[in-house]
């Protein structure tokens, strides 16, 4: 992508992010930091939400944002209990995961291996450069 002028924001903490979209994954460079963002939904069972996580800790990844959503095709799941013939409901939750890796780095791509053990669904939505600017730069150190 062509930068056609520069600074022409009105603010000077502004920053603008652009994505490119493409059909075949694009392996990102390993010059620089990157995060990668990914979603899933995983299966049912005692411990697996911490076992998806654990995939990354084990592997030195930082994560850097989770954030769950309830799916939207499964929106409710009610469940009888037969000992108190109460009903309970659940939802069944999408997960959207940024991690400091690319791609490229082996740690993710065996992370991600990992978490595919333990998912019903897993898309990798991009890896992409970090914002390594002195203002972020000083925002994460607290």
């Amino acid at each position: 992508m062509n930068i056609l002028a520069d600074g022409i924001q009105d603010d000077v903490g502004n920053v603008t992010r652009f994505v490119m979209l493409a059909r075949e994954p694009v392996i990102p460079r390993t010059d620089r930091p990157f995060k990668t963002s990914i979603v899933f939904a995983h299966e049912e069972g005692t411990g697996v939400l911490f076992k998806v996580l654990s995939a990354f800790a084990f592997r030195n990844i930082n994560l850097t944002k989770i954030e769950s959503r309830p799916q939207r095709s499964k929106p409710v799941r009610v469940v009888d209990d037969l000992n108190g013939g109460t009903a309970k409901h659940f939802f069944e939750y999408i997960f959207y995961v940024d991690f400091e890796a690319s791609m490229a780095d082996p740690r993710a791509q065996n992370a991600l291996a990992e978490v595919q053990e333990f998912t019903t669904f897993l898309r990798v939505l991009g890896s992409y450069p970090m914002d390594i600017s002195p203002l972020n730069r000083a925002c994460s150190n607290h």
